[in-house]
């Protein structure tokens, strides 16, 4: 499989800090790979980067086989920034159709329309438009020239739960015609439910990449969740053997650990009068928490992973 992007040991320094500090990723083609990590890992740099809004320190940065700045790439890739502001004098209807006009193939005007769903705000002014149909705006403009590669920082920003459900059927649709995608988001079960691959990062380096199994497979621990008529202290849960931690959550009590079996036989028998009784395995979240964590307390059940 070829690569949309590559970064080869790409340092991005602001004075004495450094953004990105050798920074190496890959990127298939034809993939929905999300970038993942805590706010200041490097995310948004490496995506200003890739746009040629930045340049590197140092490194090599590959965009479709091209260097950031190649004018081709204007044609070809498409980009949703954090911060967009539309031209507030303009209707809706007139900034798409402006923005057509700077390509050679464009999406037809129905089809940014129906992008966007913004049928209804079509003849009404940007300024008009609340912070979430801004976004859906600045999406369907970076739509307009039917691009290969599209780049989304933060998309669903300021999007309703409404918008934002009809957003990923999107992205979904278009990941079906094989479009190379590249999203950051904090929204980490959307990620995990649009992702091909996926790139943690913290202090501008990658830590782990994968699809989403992989990485929550390097997380070995496991919860028991159950509610009890005559709960035991705290102390005795956390004593019981395997038990690495424990939660109390809306009434549930929840305990991690690597020897569930034995636990659940336990629990069962311990006359705590239990009810609702669940055995889950680690979602995104929990391995992204252990692997962006301070050494200190980083988890030693999850290990980096990597897929090709």
């Amino acid at each position: 499989m070829s690569y949309a992007i590559e970064f080869n040991g790409v340092e991005k320094a602001f004075g004495s800090f450094k953004a990105l500090n050798g920074l190496n990723l890959k990127i298939n083609e034809g993939q929905v790979t999300s970038l993942l990590g805590p706010n200041g890992a490097g995310k948004t740099t490496a995506v200003s980067l890739m746009l040629h809004l930045l340049k590197p320190t140092s490194g090599e940065i590959k965009v479709l086989g091209m260097e950031p700045k190649h004018p081709e790439l204007r044609q070809k890739v498409g980009a949703l920034l954090q911060e967009t502001k539309p031209a507030d004098g303009l209707k809706v209807g007139e900034i798409l159709q402006l923005f057509r006009s700077y390509y050679r193939d464009p999406l037809s005007y129905e089809t940014l329309l129906d992008l966007s769903g913004l049928h209804r705000e079509a003849n009404r002014k940007a300024a008009s438009l609340s912070g979430g149909q801004r976004r859906r705006l600045a999406f369907a403009q970076s739509m307009a020239g039917n691009p290969s590669l599209l780049l989304l920082d933060e998309p669903t920003t300021g999007m309703d739960v409404e918008a934002r459900i009809r957003f990923w059927e999107v992205i979904r649709a278009l990941a079906s015609d094989r479009k190379t995608i590249v999203l950051t988001t904090h929204h980490l079960e959307e990620a995990d439910s649009v992702s091909d691959q996926i790139a943690v990062i913290s202090e501008g380096r990658l830590l782990a990449e994968g699809t989403s199994d992989s990485l929550k497979s390097g997380f070995t621990t496991r919860f028991i969740s159950f509610r009890a008529d005559n709960p035991p202290k705290t102390s005795e849960l956390q004593s019981l053997p395997g038990v690495e931690r424990v939660e109390q959550k809306s009434g549930y009590i929840i305990l991690h650990s690597k020897e569930t079996d034995a636990l659940l036989t336990f629990i069962m028998n311990a006359g705590w009068g239990i009810s609702n009784i669940q055995v889950s395995s680690a979602t995104l979240e929990d391995a992204f928490r252990s692997l962006t964590a301070p050494v200190e307390n980083k988890a030693p059940a999850i290990q980096k992973r990597k897929e090709v």
